[in-house]
């Protein structure tokens, strides 16, 4: 349930980052997979001079997926993210957001990972307005079936956090703004009419 949550969570961070996390780590583990594989048949240092085409490739058909990755793949990507970076830069020069203006991020606070969607359990014992939140969302809009309202609350906070309107925040700001937005709007969806849940009326 955490990991789900901590995974969700990620849509809190920015452009390139959630890039990384999202698209770049799963590429680097396929390959990571190719590389040992391949190497177990012609050796780890002729897979490495066939993926920086040194070498042609020879033999074994993992050597030449390694070699097209390295011609076409590894480039592009890489050209790809610093094009993205310096493009962000660039546009960034005057259009600095109202809410980070005057404000000095540590390096502990730039490196910190935002986060995780809360759990919603502990809201029946919190505070009045998170009780009444669950009370609500769990038990009118949900039937009390809390396996679905946890799962749909994550969904729309991830969801929220990929729109727009939250693309110039930090990571804890992103999450935190989107957090209250879903209390509110959330709560009045299940409050209206015989319970409404925004998620689910969109899966239908």
């Amino acid at each position: 349930m955490r990991l789900r949550r901590a995974f969700r969570s990620r849509k809190a961070l920015r452009g390139l980052t959630q890039w990384v996390v999202d698209r770049a780590i799963p590429m680097a583990v396929l390959l990571a997979a190719l590389w040992f594989f391949a190497a177990r048949y012609d050796g780890g240092g002729e897979v490495y001079r066939v993926f920086t085409l040194l070498d042609e490739p020879e033999g074994h058909p993992l050597l030449w997926i390694a070699s097209a990755i390295g011609w076409v793949a590894v480039p592009a990507i890489i050209g790809g993210a610093a094009g993205h970076v310096i493009t962000q830069r660039i546009d960034r020069v005057k259009k600095q957001p109202s809410n980070r203006l005057f404000r000095r991020r540590s390096l502990k606070q730039r490196l910190t990972p935002p986060g995780v969607i809360d759990d919603l359990r502990p809201y029946r014992y919190g505070t009045t307005s998170q009780q009444a939140f669950v009370d609500a969302f769990v038990r009118v809009a949900h039937r009390n079936d809390w396996a679905r309202a946890q799962d749909h609350w994550e969904v729309y906070l991830r969801d929220t956090m990929s729109t727009q309107q939250y693309a110039d925040l930090d990571r804890h700001e992103c999450l935190r703004q989107a957090r209250n937005v879903a209390l509110i709007a959330l709560r009045v969806s299940a409050l209206s009419g015989d319970g409404h849940c925004i998620v689910c009326d969109r899966r239908r």
